[in-house]
């Protein structure tokens, strides 16, 4: 079976490193489905899931990755992921989040309106939001 080499990272860590099948990332403007021999393209992440479809062998499930932002370079046999923000869908904690969110929203409010801090916690909050938007889907 044709596979492609996935390597996905988000700026702390490898997320996840392997073959795989298939996958569908996330773009501003939509979904891209890649398969093994693929055009080489490079294409900036949207905000939403990237499903990492296995292959047989390695038990043919599917890893769901919720990104904020990036850049993926396909080639014909593989893809590299570079994410601004990732998580897998997995791996979050609906209390953890809403704790982050809460304090974020309160350090928000207590800036002033011309603040250029503002910007982080209005980010921070906005990927709170959709983690607990796909952590409720789930």
């Amino acid at each position: 079976m044709a596979q492609i080499t996935c390597q996905f990272v988000r700026p702390d860590r490898l997320l996840f490193e392997g073959d795989v099948a298939s996958m569908v990332l996330v773009t501003p403007t939509g979904e891209l489905g890649v398969w093994p021999g693929h055009s080489p393209m490079i294409c900036a992440l949207g905000n939403g899931m990237v499903r990492l479809h296995r292959l047989p062998e390695n038990g043919g499930d599917t890893v769901e990755v919720i990104v904020s932002g990036g850049y993926a370079e396909i080639t014909p046999d593989q893809v590299i992921i570079l994410a601004d923000h990732a998580r897998r869908s997995d791996d979050i904690e609906q209390d953890v989040v809403t704790d982050t969110r809460n304090k974020a929203e309160a350090a928000l409010k207590a800036l002033p309106a011309d603040d250029n801090r503002r910007a982080y916690y209005e980010n921070k909050i906005a990927w709170c939001d959709l983690l607990l938007q796909h952590a409720l889907q789930d």
